[in-house]
């Protein structure tokens, strides 16, 4: 078939025009009775001849409004026939009309007699108006057949009382339809082929052609001769309209007379036009205005209660409002869509006023001792069942309300209270008050929802801070990147000395003056948001983390001086280590002249980095205390931003390291790559939650053998990531001929190990495969090729670089898992049971984490306004709690069962073991950086 085209109307840069063509009909005698009566009307043109001088304009209407000025043909003499073929171009762009676009064509006739005097001496011959655009949407082309309403100019109102094409009469309730006259449904059809013949969808044949168009018109003639006496037979007669003398169209034709003459409807006249003709189709575009400026400031401060924006009003137009004082039919109302910017911030009044009754102070004594039967239980349970992000209705609201006493045991419901609570009503605010100190105590994962952009009430948030003293400083810094974040969503007064006691910002300082960990973290965390100069930040968060990190300082000042200091150094370490990744970055020589710089700059001794006395804890990794670098050992990735590969020597380790900074340490070694010119916020969130997953699996005795390693960014453009010694795939499958298997074989062999590899270095790869497999589809982690996928010779196996997340990808048709066949490869291939077993693992995996979503719901949550590329891109299309938080709920499956959600999962896998494109694009990559080296 050939491929359909198609144009657009904003696309056609060409003036309306119209053909006017041909008048057809047949006109009736006036009576003489009546030029007796009325002597001038013996002068009016069509009256005197049947064959008059007549004229015709055309003007464009949209909306009940015109468009632009009228054309006018010029005065023709006829002599058989009134025919003009006479295009006419009105002063309106094809790309600039309406889809309510109509033409108004009146026939105008001539009166030598005009009224009061008036120069104009036109009166209406007939008028009829045709949309410019059909009931599809596409633009008219070509011949159109338009019925003439004698003695009336063209209506151009919406809608019009002279279509082109008569609407169908409305009938009686128990009047039959009428009956079908098979001889004009013939007709009709001819017409329509006779239009695909004017068109050239039709071949010519010249001679038999004349010969259908002559037998076609005579049968034409016969049809409309059998409709004339037809409807003279059924109708009784009928008063004759009566002439106009005059563009108001004031009657001065008896009624009375000629009762008994012929209908007006007898004079049936048809004029026929021409549209240009078009190769394709042309269908109508509208214009994409850009929307409103309190639109966008409504759409991006939407209440939490708000998810997402109500379907806007339409409003019908009554009878008698679209035209004038026309009556319209029902089926005919136009709707048109209002903005109401009233939209977005308040409510229904009509359910404003339910729930201020329902809660009324007459209800609260009755409240007080209520409880739920049965069925409201089950409803009660459904309803605290639900997710961080899920809205309630106004039903679940009040439902909430009336048995938030009886709730008060059931640590779960204090969120859904918060969210049912009207705060600009001070009875509510001050119950919910009354009523926090008796709830029963909420987990941490709730109180971090109550941190959220949504909840601004001070004693609820102070309520939540105070749960938070529940953690463990462990457990708190798994959180504190998205505490920091939601340092923004505090409100109190910047004027005030000092910080309220039961701020976050307060909680915060305290917890990391006491403990250097957290310290660290916080006091970087913080000055990478007071240096962010990025066009989506703001002056008033700058100054709100400098101002944490002022009483943080003052704080740490008055505890302990010498961890103040300790900051202070890693501050002057990292600006010498930014100093000089910028000059290897901008340096205008080869890789290998820049490694030699690098090591020649290190070497020196005014950089203070060949030895470091005393030994600073690296802020990387506070855990461990540098002492130096080893110069030699520096090398310059082969990269566009030129990253430095930094081998620190290793002072000490605090005992109770963790598992990735144990095995990074070799030979009292700490490697790490420092960059410059990137953004490194977003890989750090990424492992962070990977950190954090790790731990809730470690929880329930799962571990996937992941190596959550280490990223911390020192500022929006500049960051150091833990080096894990490691080979990507696409290195071992060069050496190994595709073959993992075979790489985890030479290092670890075992002839008596599954596949012929130690038993504990399988287990590891199937695990670690498992889990980022899990971790990576929970994120939507994207753009990932076999130069981010990475193996250990222990069989270790792990992602790097997290540039696209949250189902971003720069390929196309990217399966929703990276399983490459690689890595099933080093499995043993689908039908082995390793790949059951990894399978399994990936299964147990996903239903422990969909156990704990709400926590990894309520932390991304937190983020929704911070700097990280792709949740600000999510939350810029979507808005908020639709653009990442929904991202991430969708792939935890959340409105299915288990067993529904695990099927789905196997699914996918399915899907990326069996991806084609994913192939070709590993492919294309390596061909591409091939090509480069």
């Amino acid at each position: 078939m050939d491929t359909y085209t198609f144009a657009t109307s904003r696309q056609i840069d060409f003036p309306v025009c119209v053909k006017i063509n041909t008048l057809e009909g047949k006109q009736t005698t006036t009576p003489h009775t009546v030029l007796l009566k009325h002597p001038e009307i013996r002068h009016v043109g069509s009256v005197q001849n049947p064959h008059s001088e007549l004229y015709v304009t055309a003007q464009l209407w949209a909306e009940s409004k015109p468009l632009g000025v009228s054309m006018q043909t010029p005065h023709l003499f006829f002599k058989n026939n009134r025919t003009w073929n006479k295009w006419m171009e009105l002063p309106v762009q094809i790309k600039d009309c309406p889809i309510s676009s109509q033409i108004a064509i009146t026939i105008w006739d001539i009166s030598p007699c005009p009224e009061t005097g008036s120069l104009d001496h036109a009166i209406p011959f007939g008028g009829t108006t045709i949309s410019l655009f059909g009931k599809d949407g596409a633009l008219r082309k070509g011949r159109q057949k338009c019925k003439v309403y004698r003695r009336e100019a063209a209506d151009g109102h919406s809608p019009t009382r002279t279509p082109h094409v008569p609407r169908p009469k409305r009938r009686k309730p128990n009047e039959p339809p009428p009956p079908i006259i098979a001889e004009e449904v013939e007709l009709e059809r001819l017409e329509q082929l006779f239009k695909k013949h004017e068109m050239n969808e039709i071949p010519q044949n010249d001679w038999l052609d004349q010969l259908v168009f002559q037998n076609v018109g005579k049968k034409a003639r016969e049809v409309e001769e059998a409709a004339r006496q037809r409807s003279s037979a059924c109708k009784l007669p009928k008063r004759r309209a009566p002439i106009t003398n005059g563009s108001n169209g004031q009657a001065i034709q008896d009624d009375e007379s000629s009762s008994g003459s012929e209908s007006d409807d007898e004079e049936r006249f048809t004029l026929y036009i021409d549209f240009p003709r078009w190769d394709f189709p042309v269908i109508f575009e509208d214009f994409g205005y850009e929307p409103s400026r309190l639109m966008k400031e409504f759409s991006s401060n939407l209440s939490g209660s708000v998810l997402s924006p109500k379907p806007q009003p339409e409003v019908r137009y009554g009878p008698g409002i679209a035209a004038g004082t026309t009556v319209v039919d029902d089926e005919e109302y136009p709707i048109v869509q209002i903005f109401d910017p009233e939209q977005f911030q308040r409510e229904n009044p009509c359910e404003s006023k339910h729930r201020r009754l329902v809660r009324s102070d007459r209800n609260a004594f009755s409240d007080s001792d209520q409880k739920p039967n049965a069925k409201m239980r089950d409803e009660l349970n459904e309803i605290l069942s639900y997710g961080p992000t899920q809205e309630l209705s106004a039903q679940d609201k009040d439902v909430i309300w009336t048995f938030r006493r009886h709730l008060s045991r059931e640590k779960r419901a204090l969120t859904k209270l918060v969210k049912a609570t009207d705060f600009s009503n001070p009875n509510e605010a001050r119950q919910l008050v009354e009523l926090i100190p008796r709830w029963a105590k909420i987990d941490v994962d709730a109180a971090l929802e109550l941190l959220g952009p949504t909840y601004d009430n001070p004693v609820v948030r102070a309520y939540a801070v105070d749960r938070l003293r529940q953690a463990g400083d462990a457990e708190l810094q798994l959180y504190l990147l998205q505490l920091v974040q939601a340092l923004k969503f505090e409100k109190y007064e910047q004027t005030e000395e000092g910080l309220p006691s039961a701020s976050l910002a307060k909680f915060l300082i305290d917890r990391a003056a006491n403990n250097f960990i957290l310290g660290n973290y916080l006091h970087w965390f913080l000055m990478v948001e007071c240096v962010d100069q990025g066009t989506d930040t703001n002056a008033m968060n700058r100054r709100l983390f400098s101002r944490v990190e002022y009483y943080f300082m003052l704080e740490l000042e008055k505890r302990n001086p010498d961890l103040r200091k300790i900051l202070l150094r890693q501050g002057e370490l990292i600006t010498i280590i930014s100093s000089i990744s910028k000059d290897i970055r901008f340096s205008r020589t080869n890789r290998l002249q820049k490694i030699e710089m690098l090591k020649k700059t290190l070497a020196d001794p005014k950089n203070d980095l060949l030895k470091i006395d005393p030994p600073i804890p690296l802020p990387l990794d506070p855990e461990v205390e540098i002492c130096g670098v080893y110069p030699d050992e520096a090398n310059v990735f082969k990269s566009s931003l030129s990253p430095l590969y930094l081998n620190f020597r290793v002072a000490s380790a605090a005992e109770g390291s963790s598992a990735s900074t144990q095995r990074s340490q070799t030979h009292g070694k700490y490697p790490i790559i420092f960059k410059t010119g990137d953004d490194l916020r977003q890989d750090q969130l990424v492992i962070q939650i990977i950190t954090l997953m790790n731990n809730l699996l470690l929880k329930e005795n799962l571990d996937l053998k992941l190596t959550p390693y280490r990223i911390l960014a020192t500022s929006p453009a500049a960051g150091a990531v833990q080096f894990i010694p490691s080979t990507p795939i696409s290195a071992i499958s060069t050496k190994y001929k595709g073959s993992v298997l075979a790489y985890l074989r030479a290092n670890n062999p075992d002839v008596s190990g599954p596949l012929g590899v130690r038993k504990e270095t399988m287990d590891t790869y199937i695990r670690s495969c498992a889990g980022y497999c899990v971790i990576t589809y929970i994120l939507g982690v994207g753009d990932r090729h076999l130069d981010n996928l990475l193996l250990q010779p222990s069989g270790h196996f792990f992602h790097i670089d997290f540039g696209f997340i949250l189902g971003r990808d720069p390929k196309p048709f990217a399966p929703l898992i990276k399983l490459c066949k690689e890595m099933v490869e080093g499995l043993g291939g689908t039908a082995s049971p390793q790949y059951a077993q990894f399978k399994q693992y990936c299964f147990t995996a996903y239903t422990t984490l969909r156990k704990s979503s709400s926590l990894v719901l309520n932390l991304f949550s937190l983020m929704v306004q911070s700097s990280v590329t792709d949740i600000r891109l999510m939350e810029e299309q979507m808005g908020m709690f639709g653009g990442a938080v929904g991202k991430v709920r969708e792939r935890f499956n959340l409105d299915v069962s288990e067993e529904e959600a695990v099927r789905a999962l196997d699914q996918v896998l399915a899907d990326s073991v069996n991806a084609v494109f994913g192939v070709v694009i590993d492919r294309l990559h390596e061909f591409v950086q091939g090509w480069r080296a």
